[in-house]
C-alpha cells in the first residue's frame, strides 16, 4: 500500500535547488517505477512519466500533470578562511536562516552551520536589521586548507532539515513547495491504476519553477498536451497573512480561478469536486499565478490549463508546515478528473466560449 507520508518525507529530505535537480531524476522515477509506461526528459531535465490511456483513445488526446522538484537554497560565492560565503537562489529569506544546520555538496556532503557576526559586535543601527544573504556565513569546521579541496564556487548549500510531526496529520519540513505536490501526483498515478482512463496522461516533475518556471515552459513544448493541471502550493492562513489572501490548512485542496486558468475547465474540475464530495477550497488569482500554470498556458498555440494548490504555511522555509489530508485530496481529485475525460471535452471548451448568463 503506498504510504503518502513516507513518500512526502523522502522527497521532503531530498536536495535539489533550482538549476540543480538531477539528484531527484532516480527518486522520481524509482516512484513512478510501474505506474507509468515509459520515461522521456525534455532538454532542461524535467522528468516526465508517460501513461497511456487504457481506453481507446483515437485522437491522442493527452492529460499533463506537472509539479515543480526544485528548491529554494544557497550557492557558495566564495571561501575566506575556510568559512563559506553564500547567495541566495531564488526567493531565499535571510530572516529564516540564522543559525540554522545546513547541508554543503561539494565533492562530499558537508554537515555545518550558518552564522552571523555576534551582536556584541554590532552598532545599534545593524541590531535592528537582518543580515542580508551575503552576510551570512557557513562554517563546516574545517581549515581553509581541507574546505578548499572538498567545496568549490557554485556548489548548492541547502538545510538540514527532516520532516517531523506536528501531529497525525500535520507535516513539517523543507522543499512541501513543490515536493507535496510532486508526492500528490505520485498518488494520482497509484489511484490510476483502479481506472481506465481514455487520455495519455503525462506526470512531470519539471525543473528551475523557482527562477522562472522554465521547466514547464520546455516540458510543455516539448509534450504539446491537450490541457494541463499545474500543481503547486499556496499561502494558509497564518499570523501575519491576509484572510482573503489565504486558505485553510486542512481546508481541502485549493482550485484557482482566474486569466491564468480556462474558465470551462474549471467548472469541469469544480464539478468533479463536487459529484466525488472531495473537500476543496476556492482562491481568486486574476493574473499571473506565480506557478508553472503560467508558463504551460501559453505554450505553442495555447493549453488550456488549471491550478490546483496545497494550503502552506511558512512558504519558503525549513518549516514549511502542510496537512497530509489535503495532498490526498488533491491527488484524489485529480484522479477522478483524469478518469473522466473525454470526447465531449475539447468541443465543450472549445472558443468562443459560450456566454454565460447574468
Amino acid at each position: 500500500m503506498f504510504d503518502l507520508k513516507a513518500h512526502l518525507k523522502t522527497l521532503s529530505e531530498s536536495h535539489a535547488i533550482s538549476g540543480h535537480e538531477t539528484h531527484l531524476h532516480a527518486l522520481v522515477e524509482a516512484a513512478w517505477q510501474g505506474l507509468v509506461d515509459d520515461f522521456d526528459y525534455d532538454g532542461l531535465g524535467s522528468v516526465i512519466g508517460i501513461k497511456r490511456a487504457t481506453r481507446p483513445n483515437p485522437h491522442r488526446h493527452s492529460v499533463m500533470l506537472a509539479a515543480h522538484m526544485d528548491e529554494i537554497g544557497l550557492m557558495v560565492r566564495d571561501i575566506v578562511d575556510g568559512f563559506i560565503l553564500v547567495q541566495g537562489v531564488a526567493g531565499v529569506d535571510a530572516r529564516t536562516l540564522l543559525g540554522k544546520p545546513v547541508f554543503v555538496h561539494g565533492t562530499q556532503r558537508l554537515p555545518g552551520y550558518i552564522g552571523a557576526v555576534p551582536p556584541h559586535m554590532l552598532n545599534a543601527s545593524q541590531r535592528e536589521k537582518y543580515p542580508s544573504v551575503h552576510e551570512l556565513v557557513v562554517d563546516v569546521g574545517m581549515s581553509d586548507e581541507e574546505v578548499r579541496a572538498l567545496v568549490r564556487i557554485g556548489d548548492m548549500v541547502t538545510p538540514d532539515a527532516p520532516v517531523w510531526e506536528l501531529n497525525s496529520n500535520l507535516l513539517v519540513g523543507k522543499a512541501f513547495d513543490d515536493r507535496a505536490c510532486l508526492a500528490a501526483i505520485t498518488s494520482c498515478l497509484h489511484a490510476l491504476q483502479g481506472y481506465h482512463h481514455a487520455w495519455d496522461v503525462y506526470a512531470v516533475a519539471t525543473v528551475q519553477e523557482e527562477n522562472g518556471l522554465y521547466g514547464a515552459q520546455t516540458a510543455a513544448q516539448h509534450l504539446n498536451p491537450t490541457v494541463a493541471v499545474a500543481l503547486d502550493v499556496t499561502f494558509a492562513a497564518q499570523a501575519g497573512v491576509p484572510v482573503d489572501s489565504s486558505s485553510e490548512l486542512g481546508g481541502g485542496v485549493v482550485i484557482a480561478a482566474g486569466a491564468n486558468f480556462h474558465p470551462l475547465l474549471l467548472e469541469r474540475m469544480l464539478e468533479t469536486a463536487k459529484r466525488h464530495e472531495i473537500k476543496h477550497q476556492l482562491e481568486a488569482l486574476p493574473s499571473n499565478s506565480g506557478t508553472d500554470a503560467w508558463a504551460i498556458q501559453v505554450a505553442r498555440e495555447g493549453i488550456p490549463t488549471l491550478l490546483l494548490s496545497v494550503p502552506l504555511r511558512n512558504m519558503h522555509s525549513a518549516v514549511e508546515t502542510l496537512d497530509v489530508r489535503d495532498v490526498a485530496r488533491a491527488a484524489q481529485l485529480l484522479a477522478h478528473f483524469v478518469a473522466e475525460l473525454d470526447d465531449s471535452v475539447l468541443p465543450s471548451i472549445a472558443f468562443p466560449l459560450p456566454t454565460r448568463e447574468t
